[in-house]
């Protein structure tokens, strides 16, 4: 759904949507995948397509090892697996922004990915992406926020070398005389300019995000982007409209999913995708 901030500006959608199968029986995989393209940026729906596309292509060459990683539940191999994958892909979006010459986070995008395993024994769903947005589960009639929270440590990284002041003992730890008396030179602490032939820092990259889960029969998986994600959490009559709308474990029509996942919700204008899953 193209949001109403979007639609007034007459720009196109920032979002991007790729519903996938590979293999056959039940050894098949589905993989949904959406993404969102930088705010403000003329190649957003562009960036969010090709974040679709490469993510989908990635998959679909080691879809048989991820199907028996996810049987196995072999949880490290699929994280350090897909992180990979994932990091592959946004990579060809910075190659793509060098080659037209724009900054990095000119054209970027978020990914979220669900892994749907065809077989009906396995109930494992896997959720993994880079970037905003939500995973809600609908479970004994009660939303639950699953969305994997980042660690602070996972996004601010370690001290620099070099960069602010040094802690106020190391001036006065510091010698200001040699042993004969002559006076040191007072270190000031300015580091080296850079060298104007280095390459400028990268922006900081949004962190991983994994989840492995187990179904519930008649549980509802909710992945959606930003756009939808945001009212959720902070308009709760929409999180009790879907709530009511979805109770009942039936799956809704093509039509009357799509009118539940756009009710308005002053405030919220932003583009929306969703993609849901009613556990049988």
């Amino acid at each position: 759904m193209r949001g109403d901030s979007a639609r007034f500006r007459g720009e196109p959608r920032r979002d991007a949507l790729l519903t996938a199968r590979f293999g056959t029986g039940s050894d098949a995989l589905v993989l949904v995948a959406m993404a969102t393209g930088a705010r403000a940026t003329p190649g957003a729906h562009r960036a969010a397509a090709d974040a679709c596309h490469w993510i989908g292509r990635a998959v679909g060459r080691s879809h048989v090892r991820l199907t028996e990683d996810i049987r196995a539940a072999r949880r490290g191999d699929l994280k350090s697996g897909l992180h990979r994958l994932t990091d592959r892909s946004l990579g060809k979006l910075r190659a793509t922004a060098a080659e037209l010459g724009v900054q990095p986070d000119e054209y970027a995008a978020t990914l979220r990915c669900l892994l749907l395993p065809a077989d009906p024994e396995c109930r494992a769903r896997v959720f993994f992406g880079v970037g905003g947005g939500g995973l809600f589960r609908l479970r004994d009639g009660e939303w639950q926020d699953i969305e994997p929270h980042v660690a602070e440590t996972e996004t601010t990284g370690a001290a620099v070398v070099g960069y602010g002041s040094p802690p106020p003992q190391t001036l006065a730890d510091t010698p200001h005389e040699t042993p004969d008396g002559d006076r040191l030179t007072m270190d000031l602490g300015i580091t080296t300019p850079p060298s104007p032939y280095d390459p400028p820092p990268e922006p900081p990259r949004e962190p991983f995000r994994f989840r492995a889960s187990v179904a519930r029969p008649g549980d509802t998986l909710l992945l959606c982007t930003g756009g939808l994600a945001e009212p959720l959490r902070g308009e709760p009559r929409l999180a009790e409209h879907l709530r009511a709308r979805w109770a009942d474990g039936e799956p809704p029509g093509l039509a009357a999913f799509l009118a539940d996942t756009q009710v308005r919700v002053k405030g919220y204008a932003d583009d929306r995708t969703a993609a849901a899953v009613w556990e049988a």
